[in-house]
């Protein structure tokens, strides 16, 4: 019997040690929620010199956060940019996070650079555009939703012949769809209320000075977000249960 391709987690950073001590890292974030279980997974951690098979070998690709900053050309980052094309042009299905919405604009010819308004952090409102609720992903998003945020670069200008799906009233670019099978954003669907709150809580004890941050219990569950994670894995595996 033909084993299933599995969906690839290319992961480009590790969560804070006090957040993987409290909820585990990115990749265990993504599974749990994402409901990758019991999918064949294979997970490639990038900033240790992990390197993924061809595309062809995976269902699907999911690219995780980071606290690298897309800007700061790292060989590993720069060498995941070449693959992600092949992969584009293999038709892959991809779905960037933060760090992978960033590296996904920029390798196809965007802007990404820090916010001129600083970090946008927290669980806050976005807006969904028109255009949306004809997307694969996005058409059951409510016209407005919650996300989890914590990002200081961001997509100053989207690559030509990006559609701009969502945004929130710090960030314009929130959602961005590149080609039939690739998308990307800039929150974190990956987060949990819980994950959020421990980053505020941590970013306060890192800046007691810092008095714009929200306050830590206000941190929420943002379910219309995850479910986008959620249907993109959903149709993943439908992909590798058919090929």
């Amino acid at each position: 019997m033909t084993q299933p391709r599995p969906l690839l987690i290319l992961q480009t950073g590790d969560a804070p040690e006090v957040i993987r001590q409290e909820h585990e890292n990115f990749q265990q974030m993504f599974i749990r929620q994402g409901g990758m279980k019991p999918l064949a997974l294979e997970i490639i951690h990038l900033p240790s010199g992990g390197l993924p098979q061809s595309p062809s070998h995976y269902a699907g690709v999911v690219i995780t956060g980071s606290s690298a900053m897309v800007t700061d050309r790292l060989p590993w980052s720069e060498w995941a940019a070449g693959w992600l094309r092949q992969a584009m042009a293999e038709s892959l299905p991809i779905f960037g996070v933060c760090y992978g919405h960033q590296l996904l604009a920029d390798m196809l010819g965007g802007v990404v650079d820090y916010h001129p308004q600083g970090m946008e952090v927290g669980t806050q409102q976005l807006e969904r555009l028109p255009g949306a609720e004809q997307d694969p992903l996005c058409a059951a998003l409510p016209d407005r939703f919650t996300a989890n945020l914590i990002h200081s670069q961001t997509v100053i200008t989207p690559p030509p012949g990006a559609q701009v799906l969502a945004r929130s009233a710090h960030d314009p670019h929130q959602i961005l769809r590149y080609s039939p099978t690739t998308f990307s954003t800039q929150f974190h669907p990956e987060f949990n209320g819980a994950v959020m709150r421990s980053y505020l809580e941590w970013l306060k004890a890192a800046q007691p000075a810092q008095a714009s941050l929200p306050a830590a219990h206000q941190a929420q569950d943002t379910p219309d977000s995850q479910r986008l994670l959620q249907t993109f894995v959903a149709q993943v595996a439908g992909r590798a249960e058919n090929s």
